[in-house]
């Protein structure tokens, strides 16, 4: 009797073994996320509900903590035309473009001139306030800590430069470095009423 236990036994087990062995094991990739859609993932949600910052629409509204730690809202400039730039302490087109960025502003004190350090990008966090000493930038410097408006503004490609005229509206998007007489031809024309093309 024992035997046949034992036998019905090791048989089960063999069966349970065997079906164990063919079953389709599950598809590695199936809970791995792709690059696209691992992007999509971790993508975050615009502050003010806008879509997208684009051209000839209302600059989306945002509030950080500048050098002084006092917070500054974008909204706090209405009225005056702004140049909004996005940049980084080790990005090297942003270094090149920064003294321009200086010179204009002292010639220009009626700009608003916002500086979004994309701090969550820094190696450590004094490396933006060693930049902004060392080039003795006197504008506002404002520092997103976790990356939220420089995704709010579809910030991919630094220096990326947002002209917003005196009623808030985006007249015109740059990506890429520029010189004094480029920001000054842009801000002139954004004040005439145009796109802001440079002289």
């Amino acid at each position: 009797m024992k035997k046949i236990v034992f036998l019905a036994a090791t048989v089960l087990l063999a069966a349970a073994i065997l079906l164990t062995a063919l079953k389709k094991p599950d598809d590695p990739d199936k809970n791995k996320t792709t690059g696209e859609n691992r992007q999509t993932a971790v993508k975050a949600q615009p502050l003010s509900g806008s879509a997208e910052a684009k051209e000839g629409e209302n600059a989306p509204d945002f509030a950080l903590t500048n050098l002084s730690g006092k917070t500054i809202k974008l909204s706090d400039f209405k009225g005056r035309t702004v140049i909004l730039n996005f940049w980084a302490s080790w990005c090297p087109p942003c270094k090149a473009e920064m003294p321009d960025m200086q010179r204009f502003y002292e010639k220009n004190p009626n700009v608003a001139v916002l500086a979004v350090n994309l701090t969550n990008t820094e190696t450590n966090e004094n490396a933006p306030l060693d930049f902004v000493k060392k080039n003795g930038l006197t504008f506002q410097i404002l520092f997103d800590m976790d990356g939220s408006v420089g995704t709010l503004y579809k910030t991919v490609t630094i220096p990326t430069t947002y002209f917003i005229n005196a009623e808030g509206t985006i007249t015109r998007k740059v990506i890429g470095p520029m010189d004094e007489k480029t920001m000054a031809g842009f801000v002139a024309e954004m004040q005439k009423g145009g796109k802001g093309k440079p002289e």
